[in-house]
């Protein structure tokens, strides 16, 4: 297809002349979920300025707009990779057989607060939580049951954990030696950003400084001791979920990808020998071509960033693969089958826009954890789409869409405008600690919740479109003896370790904890290995570093 740049002016003003002379359009507003204005018609004016080798290029070819596989889907499908975790350990261990053999290739852990938070079960603050957001873990004996008889050197496990992080994984890596899988063969993602909990989610124990220095501990560890395993996932989507716009959830993630990565080379590591396994972790919100163009839009930048701002050599330090997860904060209490809906529509565009692995929510989400059956059709939703659709017959089928082309380019300018403020403040964590971010999604939020009330943005069964008919759909029902198990065993636990052992390895570790020049990973393996639990080792940092209280911006 050619046509002349100059043409192509002339036919798009005629349109738009004759299309404003006809009056029909409605009166809108015509806009993405983030509040984007979107154009009636875009055609080949809306690319000048992009130069196909140096922006789009091949796919497999830097800087990677159309993906990071050469062959895309056609060489590997991505992994259904269903978020889960309930209750007490024996149950969860369930719904993962099940979750594997109802087709998912990978799993991913959820915790429940008190484990987020690093406190033990058997403490005040874990009062009432127990189960109730992802699986209670405190000690390896429950680590080695949460992962009892499942495959761990033949799949790869994701981990959403931050502040106790460290903790975990060794929890993780101890659970696997003992079964004689080497640390060098474990295959995984720790979530261990938690520069996004300071900036959304807000679950963090220690400062940005402090907890800056376990992450790049971890950082360090996982390059020298497990080339396998992804020792941070840079996660925009609770960013997302916090209620930002989708430019700012891949700003601020890589801005946030940015400061690990300076941080590791002021301990003195080379930038290829861990770059490649940074990953990524975004939402996929409802609005299709936006959510595809952040995607694209997000490969360009980093591989710039990785190859031109930081000089790493090696390919795979320019990629940036990624996990998705359809947008929770999109699904409705009302009519809540509807979201099914939903959530096919944002997998179909986190496929489109090139993921590696995929979470589809359930359809229940907003009302409990997902049922079995729900959970069920939340898998069938992703081999639906890779195996009927035919979207992964071709490689990046909507490149050289017009509209996503643009789309993309935007994005990019709005990502380096916002880099530019964060510089601007002295950087991630000054800006964290002046309230930037948090100020930002907060408008943001209040933005989209305007829209909604006003109607000028219209939510299928809640500001119109309604029913008055009951729910019925099956609601989870855990297993009421859980916690009580659970304590019990927390309780022997601590009894029949030996109390020498345990206690030197702890004083070790607070030791090398006040050392800024020593890595904790093998102290934390020693301690978890003695029998330290959870909540003893980040109490232990909560007497070390403090705890961390945010300073308030109105």
């Amino acid at each position: 297809m050619q046509i002349d740049p100059a043409r192509a002016k002339q036919l798009r003003a005629e349109y738009d002349e004759q299309v404003t002379k006809a009056g029909k359009e409605l009166a809108g507003p015509f806009m993405t979920v983030s509040s984007r204005p979107v154009d009636r018609l875009y055609d080949p004016t809306d690319l000048a300025g992009i130069d196909y080798e140096r922006d789009i290029n091949l796919p497999g070819a830097y800087p990677y707009t159309r993906g990071v596989h050469p062959t895309g889907y056609r060489g590997k499908p991505w992994t259904i990779r269903m978020f889960s975790g309930f209750g007490s350990v024996e149950e969860t261990n369930q719904r993962y057989k099940d979750l594997l053999a109802n087709g998912n290739n990978g799993l991913s852990v959820a915790f429940d607060m008190p484990t987020l938070m690093g406190y033990d079960h058997d403490e005040p603050w874990a009062e009432g939580e127990f189960g109730s957001c992802g699986v209670a873990v405190d000690h390896l004996g429950d680590m080695e049951i949460l992962l009892g008889d499942l495959p761990l050197g033949e799949i790869t496990t994701s981990m959403t954990i931050n502040s106790p992080a460290p903790v975990v994984w060794a929890l993780y890596i101890a659970a696997a030696e003992r079964r004689g899988i080497p640390r060098a063969k474990l295959a995984g993602t720790l979530q261990n950003d938690i520069l996004k909990e300071f900036i959304a989610q807000n679950e963090y124990i220690y400062s940005p400084q402090n907890s800056m220095r376990l992450v790049t501990d971890t950082i360090e560890f996982a390059s020298k001791e497990m080339p396998l395993w992804n020792s941070v996932s840079v996660s925009g989507y609770h960013i997302r979920e916090a209620g930002s716009t989708s430019a700012q959830e891949l700003a601020f993630t890589l801005a946030d990808g940015v400061e690990y990565v300076k941080w590791a080379l002021a301990r003195g590591l080379d930038i290829d020998s861990f770059a490649p396994r940074i990953s990524f972790f975004f939402n996929s919100h409802n609005d299709f071509f936006e959510e595809i163009a952040k995607f694209r839009a997000g490969r360009r930048i980093w591989a710039r960033l990785m190859r031109e701002k930081f000089g790493a050599k090696n390919p795979r330090s320019w990629l940036m693969r990624f996990h998705t997860q359809t947008a929770g904060v999109s699904l409705t209490e009302q009519q809540p089958e509807v979201n099914l809906v939903r959530v096919a529509i944002q997998a179909l565009a986190a496929v489109l826009g090139g993921t590696q692995s995929l979470h589809t929510d359930s359809m229940d989400e907003a009302i409990a954890l997902p049922s079995d059956k729900a959970a069920r059709l939340a898998v069938r939703t992703q081999q639906v789409i890779l195996h009927e659709s035919g979207v992964t017959n071709t490689v990046d089928p909507l490149g050289g869409s017009y509209f996503v082309e643009r789309l993309t380019s935007d994005m990019e300018r709005d990502v380096l405008e916002q880099f530019a403020k964060i510089d601007a403040l002295g950087g991630v964590v000054p800006a964290i600690e002046q309230g930037y971010f948090q100020k930002e999604i907060a408008d943001a939020s209040a933005r989209f919740q305007r829209e909604i009330e006003t109607r000028d943005r219209l939510v299928v069964g809640v500001n119109d479109f309604l029913t008055k008919e009951p729910t019925e759909i099956p609601i989870l029902k855990m297993d009421p003896d859980g916690e009580r198990r659970h304590l019990a065993r927390l309780k022997k636990w601590r009894a029949d370790r030996d109390a020498d052992r345990w206690g030197e390895t702890m004083r070790q570790l607070e030791r090398v904890s006040r050392e800024e020049s020593t890595n904790t990973m093998p102290y934390i393996l020693d301690a978890v290995n003695a029998g330290a639990t959870v909540g003893e080792i980040c109490n232990l940092w909560r007497r070390v570093y403090g705890e961390y209280k945010e300073n308030v911006v109105v």
